[in-house]
């Protein structure tokens, strides 16, 4: 079995100016940054997410690509993208992983770990 060297880092944010508190909207920004380390080019082609509120509401969303791109990360280089997601509460968390494809088309998963998303002084 092939192994692969691919490091995923996560960035978050609180959009105050997209956000309304009173009516149970907090909207994140996160931005992710896949970096492969191995000897191969791998292509992401689909994404899962669990999207967990602080109520212990989950959704999950599955597609493809990321923001509309199925990204060829060549060895070396790094694929770096934002998005967003709306929770009901100012504190949640996702995790998920991407399906990628080797340079041989051998499909596998990378996880995304968990990564909180807060409003800023919410958490002590």
């Amino acid at each position: 079995m092939k192994s692969y060297s691919i490091d995923v880092t996560i960035a978050t944010e609180y959009l105050p100016d997209q956000s309304e508190p009173e009516q149970n909207q907090f909207v994140f920004a996160y931005t992710i940054t896949i970096a492969n380390h191995g000897e191969e080019t791998v292509q992401l082609v689909s994404r899962k997410w669990e999207i967990t509120d602080a109520d212990g509401k989950t959704t999950e969303v599955i597609g493809d690509g990321v923001v509309g791109k199925q990204p060829k990360i060549d060895p070396g280089k790094r694929f770096t993208y934002t998005s967003g997601t709306v929770l009901k509460t100012p504190v949640g968390h996702m995790q998920g992983s991407y399906g990628m494809v080797d340079q041989d088309g051998q499909r596998w998963s990378l996880p995304i770990p968990m990564f909180t998303l807060a409003k800023p002084n919410i958490l002590h």
